[in-house]
């Protein structure tokens, strides 16, 4: 059987930086490794026993958030595929610039998992350089970036389905509700969003106002307060697309409370699947937010077993679910 000299001669490098390749550990770059472990598989050296002895079993999820629906679903569903695969999930969590400092940049995931999977925190590329010198595999939720496996919807396509639908539905005058404006985290779902909501309009020649926007922050309480504020301007819209569910869901409480009815006075559309859009009679974008964090622990799995796999850039497709909080208008 061969051995790890076998190995270090065919892939031209000391035993020593064998050892460091397979036990994962840092200061061996990525090419060095792939050739270490083409290498050791070539000479039928037992890799996946070498490389198991040294893992931790535990796989690290990156979450700005913990109670938000979106993250909160994202990382159940990541925890059920790595249960069933017998790893544990440990969560980094950070609510604060600072939390995200000392994560990326102090290294507190170093030897601690034996993957990474980030939920819709875009990465700078410094941090990302940091997470790729962990010499660990990566998955990224609700983004796509080289050298690392991704899992995502077409938020722009999604918000483009939402607005041709009010647009089909006869609306004209079509107010948006988009994120806060100030966003320290620079999330792209909510530009991503408001994008292919304002492409719709320019391609059905419908004119725009900068007045029928108005701002919360992806929260019921912000989109009651929000449709509070545009129901105070002049000029009512027909219909509102509203970036997120819960928004929408605060947006359509709102509506009701200025006396006003849905979908009679104004139709509402939201984005998500939460699961209180079904029970609101809420028309909604749904997006499969649990399946994104199980394929994303998926990858990582299927990283750590076969080191040479192909790192996938999945892009799933999102749902219109038509119910009654829109309706077709005489043009």
């Amino acid at each position: 059987m061969a051995g790890i000299k076998d190995v270090a001669e065919l892939a031209g490098v000391s035993m020593a930086t064998v050892s460091r390749a397979l036990r994962g550990m840092q200061h061996v770059n990525q090419e060095t490794r792939e050739r270490i472990i083409a290498a050791a598989e070539k000479l039928n050296y037992p890799l996946e026993v070498a490389l198991a002895s040294t893992r931790m079993h535990s796989v690290g999820v990156v979450s700005p958030f913990i109670s938000n629906w979106y993250y909160s679903n994202v990382i159940h569903g990541a925890e059920h595929a790595l249960r069933e695969a017998g790893y544990d999930l440990l969560l980094y969590n950070f609510g604060q610039m600072k939390g995200r400092e000392r994560l990326f940049h102090h290294k507190l995931l170093k030897g601690r998992v034996d993957g990474i999977i980030v939920i819709s925190v875009p990465p700078s590329k410094e941090e990302f350089d940091s997470m790729l010198n962990l010499g660990i595999p990566i998955a990224l939720v609700g983004m796509h970036h080289e050298g690392c496996a991704s899992v995502a919807i077409d938020d722009i396509a999604g918000a483009r389905t939402a607005t041709q639908h009010l647009v089909n539905q006869g609306h004209k005058q079509i107010a948006l509700m988009s994120g806060s404006t100030h966003d320290p985290f620079n999330f792209s779902v909510p530009q991503d969003r408001r994008l292919g909501f304002m492409q719709v309009l320019a391609e059905n020649r419908l004119e725009w106002l900068p007045s029928r926007e108005v701002h919360g922050d992806f929260t019921m309480h912000a989109g009651a307060r929000a449709m509070d504020e545009l129901l105070a301007r002049p000029n009512r819209p027909t219909a509102i697309f509203c970036e997120s569910d819960e928004m929408a869901i605060g947006a359509m409480q709102a509506v009701r409370r200025h006396g006003l009815k849905v979908p009679d006075d104004m139709s509402i559309i939201g984005f998500d699947g939460h699961e209180m859009a079904e029970f609101s009679d809420l028309t909604t974008i749904e997006q499969p937010v649990q399946l994104m964090g199980e394929l994303a622990a998926s990858a990582i799995m299927d990283k750590l077993r076969r080191p040479n796999a192909e790192l996938p850039s999945i892009t799933l497709p999102t749902t219109l679910i038509v119910r009654n909080s829109t309706r077709r208008i005489n043009s």
